[in-house]
Protein backbone atom coordinates (compact mmCIF):
# COMPACT_ATOMS: atom_id res chain seq x y z
CA UNK A 1 0.00 0.00 0.00
CA UNK A 2 0.97 3.88 -0.02
CA UNK A 3 3.58 4.61 2.18
CA UNK A 4 5.61 7.23 3.57
CA UNK A 5 8.55 5.62 6.51
CA UNK A 6 11.03 8.39 7.87
CA UNK A 7 14.07 7.43 9.45
CA UNK A 8 17.19 9.15 11.13
CA UNK A 9 15.85 10.39 14.28
CA UNK A 10 17.67 9.77 17.82
CA UNK A 11 19.45 10.48 20.58
CA UNK A 12 21.10 13.91 20.31
CA UNK A 13 23.16 16.70 22.75
CA UNK A 14 22.41 20.04 22.13
CA UNK A 15 24.06 21.68 19.18
CA UNK A 16 24.62 18.40 17.35
CA UNK A 17 22.79 17.56 14.01
CA UNK A 18 20.96 14.95 12.53
CA UNK A 19 19.53 14.20 9.23
CA UNK A 20 15.96 12.36 9.06
CA UNK A 21 14.54 10.98 5.55
CA UNK A 22 11.42 10.11 4.45
CA UNK A 23 10.99 7.59 1.99
CA UNK A 24 8.33 7.17 -0.24
CA UNK A 25 7.20 3.51 -1.55
CA UNK A 26 4.44 2.15 -3.96
CA UNK A 27 3.73 5.36 -5.04
CA UNK A 28 6.25 8.10 -6.95
CA UNK A 29 7.30 10.49 -4.63
CA UNK A 30 8.33 13.31 -7.49
CA UNK A 31 3.94 13.91 -8.14
CA UNK A 32 3.71 15.27 -4.37
CA UNK A 33 5.12 18.27 -2.03
CA UNK A 34 6.06 16.57 1.40
CA UNK A 35 5.70 18.46 4.25
CA UNK A 36 6.94 17.85 7.63
CA UNK A 37 5.60 18.04 10.91
CA UNK A 38 6.57 17.44 14.55
CA UNK A 39 4.77 16.47 18.19
CA UNK A 40 6.28 16.41 21.54
CA UNK A 41 4.90 14.53 24.22
CA UNK A 42 1.95 16.30 25.53
CA UNK A 43 1.83 18.80 22.90
CA UNK A 44 -0.24 19.83 19.75
CA UNK A 45 1.52 18.75 16.48
CA UNK A 46 2.99 21.61 14.50
CA UNK A 47 3.72 22.44 11.08
CA UNK A 48 7.98 22.50 10.05
CA UNK A 49 8.16 23.10 6.47
CA UNK A 50 6.75 22.34 3.22
CA UNK A 51 9.19 21.21 0.28
CA UNK A 52 7.46 21.67 -3.13
CA UNK A 53 7.72 19.44 -5.84
CA UNK A 54 10.82 20.80 -7.12
CA UNK A 55 12.62 21.03 -3.51
CA UNK A 56 11.42 24.52 -2.85
CA UNK A 57 10.90 25.12 0.91
CA UNK A 58 8.65 27.18 2.64
CA UNK A 59 9.18 27.24 6.96
CA UNK A 60 6.19 27.42 8.96
CA UNK A 61 7.22 27.39 12.64
CA UNK A 62 10.04 30.42 13.04
CA UNK A 63 12.12 28.41 15.40
CA UNK A 64 13.45 26.52 12.93
CA UNK A 65 14.49 29.07 10.29
CA UNK A 66 18.14 29.08 9.57
CA UNK A 67 18.93 25.37 11.11
CA UNK A 68 16.66 22.87 9.07
CA UNK A 69 17.40 22.37 5.89
CA UNK A 70 15.48 20.67 3.47
CA UNK A 71 15.62 18.74 0.41
CA UNK A 72 14.70 15.82 -1.92
CA UNK A 73 15.83 13.09 -4.27
CA UNK A 74 12.95 11.69 -6.32
CA UNK A 75 15.35 9.57 -8.06
CA UNK A 76 15.62 7.49 -4.19
CA UNK A 77 12.30 8.99 -3.51
CA UNK A 78 13.15 10.43 -0.26
CA UNK A 79 13.43 13.92 1.31
CA UNK A 80 15.46 15.11 3.95
CA UNK A 81 15.77 17.13 6.56
CA UNK A 82 18.83 18.21 7.45
CA UNK A 83 18.73 19.98 11.29
CA UNK A 84 21.64 21.81 12.94
CA UNK A 85 21.98 23.57 16.20
CA UNK A 86 19.61 21.36 17.49
CA UNK A 87 17.87 22.70 20.86
CA UNK A 88 15.65 20.88 23.35
CA UNK A 89 12.69 22.21 22.41
CA UNK A 90 13.12 20.51 18.67
CA UNK A 91 12.38 17.45 20.87
CA UNK A 92 9.63 15.38 19.19
CA UNK A 93 8.24 13.26 16.91
CA UNK A 94 8.80 14.08 13.39
CA UNK A 95 6.45 13.16 10.81
CA UNK A 96 6.64 13.46 6.36
CA UNK A 97 2.90 13.80 4.53
CA UNK A 98 1.93 13.84 1.28
CA UNK A 99 0.44 16.98 0.04
CA UNK A 100 -1.08 17.28 -4.05
CA UNK A 101 -0.07 20.84 -4.08
CA UNK A 102 3.43 22.54 -3.83
CA UNK A 103 2.18 24.92 -0.38
CA UNK A 104 1.48 21.93 0.99
CA UNK A 105 -2.45 23.02 1.90
CA UNK A 106 -4.27 20.10 0.36
CA UNK A 107 -3.45 17.26 2.66
CA UNK A 108 -3.36 13.43 0.79
CA UNK A 109 -4.04 11.49 3.78
CA UNK A 110 -0.53 9.88 3.79
CA UNK A 111 1.73 9.89 6.47
CA UNK A 112 4.56 8.24 7.83
CA UNK A 113 4.92 6.72 11.38
CA UNK A 114 7.37 9.40 12.18
CA UNK A 115 11.06 9.42 14.00
CA UNK A 116 11.76 10.39 17.24
CA UNK A 117 14.35 12.84 17.75
CA UNK A 118 15.53 13.81 21.36
CA UNK A 119 17.79 16.32 22.29
CA UNK A 120 19.56 15.94 25.54
CA UNK A 121 22.51 16.03 27.19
Amino acid sequence: QLQLVESGGGLVQPGGSLRLSCRASRFTLDYYAIGWFRQAPGKEREGVSCISRSGDSTNWAHSVKGRFTFSRDNALNTVYLQIHSLKPEDTARYYCAAFSDDNCERYLGVWGPGTLVTVSS
